[in-house]
């Protein structure tokens, strides 16, 4: 039993261990191929989280999915660094509007370079994957358009929130399936398709990631409120400190609002003022940690990622079928 990558699955297959590990290193070639550009200042800025590492969890969906027909076919690495190369560009732009200063142990861009070069090297790195995707066909530009109008949609969706009456919650639920879960089930989409696996498989895995990815979204919403900086690779709260609404923090409100218990009135007045403030933050960021709603964005997570579980039936028993079961596992391992 061997853990492939950075995000620690365990494999108990040789064969598929090798496929994988192959696969995932001929990735890592083709991001460093994608970001060079003839302008030194461009490489290094599009390398910048390149080299600052990941757990590369999408082009490992990718390898996984592909074993469900041809792993071998020319189509399933460019597809997987598409995938990536559009995560990569998202975390610069997010990085821009949640002014954070950490991404994956390192400053980030806009911390760095400022938020101008910051944008602009997110606009690069989804030209890069736009010239990638045009010669994996026509299909492949529609399902990657597709998934981007989704997660732009989740984006904008957030930044304006729920509209009147509209359960914030349940709302939130719908942009993280835009903003995350739409690219993590192009990846399953992706490897199935691009191997040649039959329609029912595709669909499957698409579905599997779609559901996968809000357990993704939802662990990570757990991890900025539970983890040190070291454990995320960013600053812990820095959601909380800009004011970015996650299901620990909407759960809190729905139990104000239900309830009305002093405890949780007070939690909520201290949400609602300037977290900017040192003091004010590392006391929310306290008093969520021992809260109940922490536990429910937990209890959340498992749900769906035992969804993503629940939808693997229909595949025949093999060891790549149980390294996707895994991962549902490692994705509420991340969330306590």
């Amino acid at each position: 039993m061997t853990v492939v990558g950075p995000f620690g699955l365990s494999v108990r297959d040789q064969a598929l261990e090798a496929d994988v590990q192959t696969g995932l290193a001929a990735v890592e070639a083709g991001l460093l191929d994608a970001t060079k550009s003839e302008v030194p200042f461009i490489t290094e800025a599009a390398r910048h989280l390149v080299r600052a590492g990941g757990k590369r969890f999408r082009p490992l969906l990718v390898m996984l999915a592909a074993q469900f027909g041809d792993p071998y076919s020319p189509g399933i690495v460019p597809s997987a660094v598409v995938v990536e190369l559009t995560h990569l560009a998202t975390l610069y732009h997010d990085d821009v509007m949640d002014e954070a200063e950490v991404r994956r142990g390192v400053d980030s861009a806009n911390a760095r370079w400022g938020n101008s070069v910051a944008v602009l090297t997110g606009d690069f790195l989804f030209a890069r994957a736009s010239h990638i995707l045009a010669d994996l066909g026509p299909e492949a530009v529609r399902i990657q358009a597709e998934a981007f109008e989704r997660l732009v949609t989740g984006q904008i969706l957030e930044t304006a929130g729920p509209r009147d009456g509209r359960d914030p919650v349940e709302h939130y639920l719908d942009v993280i399936g835009g903003k995350t879960g739409s690219l993590i089930a192009v990846s399953g989409r992706f490897g199935a398709m691009m191997s040649g696996a039959d329609e029912g498989v595709v669909d499957i895995l698409t579905q599997y990631g779609e559901r996968l990815g809000v357990a993704f979204q939802l662990a990570d919403d757990v991890l900025d409120i539970a983890s040190d900086t070291h454990e995320s690779g960013k600053t812990p709260g820095t959601d909380l400190r800009e004011g970015i609404p996650t299901l620990p923090v909407l759960h809190v409100r729905a139990q104000a609002a239900a309830h009305g218990r002093p405890e949780d009135l007070e939690l909520v007045a201290l949400l609602d003022g300037d977290l900017t403030d040192d003091t004010r933050h590392a006391e929310a960021l306290r008093r969520l940690r021992v809260h109940p709603a922490l536990e429910q964005a937990r209890r959340d997570t498992v749900r769906y990622a035992e969804e993503a579980r629940a939808m693997l039936a229909p595949l025949p028993e093999c060891y790549a079928k149980a390294a996707l079961e895994e991962l549902c596992d490692a994705v509420v391992h991340r969330a306590g």
